[in-house]
């Protein structure tokens, strides 16, 4: 079914009004709407990865860090990061009290999933317990933990990782006494279990993936055209509700709100500020343009930075010092990428990355990151906007592979046609790194969106 829907996504993105096409790099405009699967088609597609990560990924994953048993706990109103990547759509939140446990019996019998819980999870899990008082729910966890005898027992409790640090206060003390003093000593953080789940994409998901970024670029390509914008009126807000517009009507939930701004010939920015452009005016031609948008589908985020160009009169193309300008963006990407080794920390990633394009003499900085179920996702930090040098934890965890990330920063480069004005060519492109390489998911943008 998914390659039938792929083949839906018609017309090349902005199709020159000569005859030219295109390259499929520059993704596809999104027509029609069944290009996307309807909501209720999507259960399916989710509960089979999500079967699919329990099944095969899980056990793989308690044992390389160590724990015998995790217990995931969580009450309506404050769920845990984890908590609704492990269970089956369609699901909005917990219910009342929910808890989970893993417990690994060895690679033979492999890990035991069980719910200790009011509610049925849609056959993924066995039922441990058949309803009763809070008071009893929380007998029959601890009862269920101690006929088990777990060495180590990972809870999401962490310092430093937001998604490993999803059980409340209230609900670690009511567990630690439902365990009693004995295991509430074997009781540790599962924050390394908690990245290594949400970091890892499995071949089914990297078989969808390609999907929900094309669907971002394709939307790109729809709002970087005449059919959205018409010079000397549109407002790059116009252009950033457009594409808020068009998420909605795919039933493609924005994990942010769409950002749009110019830059323009003669408003010149300081070398050495973070951003260049103006987010709140009429796209003028002559303008550099560049969004940054984010959706999720089928659980999988995304998150697309790309660049377009309005010609002034007389233009049949796009300058070429601004066409240098992308093309060293393009370089700065691949000397980030080729910096991809598995074990590496994201800080060793980003001095390594930074060291290459210092040597070239591009000015650039870098501030990439995991993505997954969510858009800023669990995994190593390389680099931040605010701050080039190492980031301390998140930036020394390593590279795995099975791995998705935006590969996220820009480049500033003197435009001939302008001056010698400083042009920010600021990208971004979701890719995966298999052990080995770096793979954009959706292909990435080397050539412009032109508005005519």
């Amino acid at each position: 079914m998914l390659a039938t829907l792929l083949a839906l996504l018609l017309l090349p993105s902005n199709a020159d009004p000569r005859g030219d096409e295109r390259a499929w790099d520059q993704g596809r405009v999104v027509e029609p709407i069944a290009a996307v699967l309807p909501v209720r088609e999507r259960v399916e597609v989710v509960n089979r990865m999500v079967r699919d990560r329990l099944e095969n990924v899980l056990p793989g994953l308690m044992r390389e860090v160590g724990l015998d048993m995790w217990i995931v706990i969580n009450r309506e109103y404050v769920e845990d990061p984890v908590y609704l990547t492990l269970v089956p759509e369609p699901v909005f939140s917990a219910r009342r009290t929910t808890m989970l446990v893993f417990f690994d019996r060895g690679p033979e019998k492999g890990v035991e999933r069980l719910t200790v819980s009011r509610y049925p999870l849609g056959g993924l899990y066995d039922a441990a317990w058949e309803g009763g008082s809070l008071d009893a729910q929380w007998e029959a966890l601890g009862a269920i933990v101690r006929e088990r005898e777990p060495r180590r027992i990972g809870v999401n409790r962490s310092r430093h990782w937001s998604f490993g640090d999803g059980l409340t206060a209230g609900l670690h003390a009511r567990l630690l006494e439902a365990l009693g003093p004995d295991l509430a000593e074997r009781v540790e953080s599962a924050e390394a279990l908690c990245v290594r789940w949400l970091e890892t994409r499995t071949a089914l998901e990297l078989e969808v993936y390609p999907q929900a970024v094309e669907l971002a670029r394709g939307v790109i390509a729809e709002a970087f055209s005449n059919r959205v914008i018409t010079p000397g009126a549109t407002t790059t807000q116009d252009v950033a509700w457009y594409i808020q517009q068009r998420f909605e009507e795919l039933d493609l939930p924005p994990w942010f709100h769409p950002d749009g701004n110019v830059q323009r010939r003669g408003v010149a920015h300081d070398v050495d500020d973070p951003f260049f452009g103006d987010d709140d005016t009429v796209i003028r031609r002559g303008d550099v343009l560049h969004t940054d948008v984010g959706l999720c589908y089928l659980r999988l985020c995304t998150d697309t930075q790309e660049m377009g160009y309005v010609l002034r009169a007389g233009e049949e193309d796009v300058p070429a010092g601004l066409k240098h300008a992308l093309a060293v963006g393009n370089r700065w990407q691949d000397l980030l990428t080729d910096a991809f080794v598995t074990g590496r920390t994201g800080n060793e990633i980003l001095a390594a990355a930074r060291a290459a394009a210092e040597a070239e003499g591009i000015l650039s900085s870098v501030y990439t990151h995991p993505i997954g179920f969510f858009g800023h996702a669990a995994g190593p930090t390389i680099g931040m906007w605010d701050e080039q040098g190492p980031t301390p934890v998140r930036g020394d965890w390593r590279l795995f592979p099975d791995t998705a990330y935006a590969i996220e920063g820009n480049v500033k480069v003197q435009v001939p046609e302008w001056g010698g004005q400083w042009v920010q060519i600021k990208l971004e492109q979701s890719a995966v790194f298999d052990g080995e390489r770096v793979t954009y998911l959706a292909g990435r943008q080397t050539r412009w969106h032109v508005v005519r």
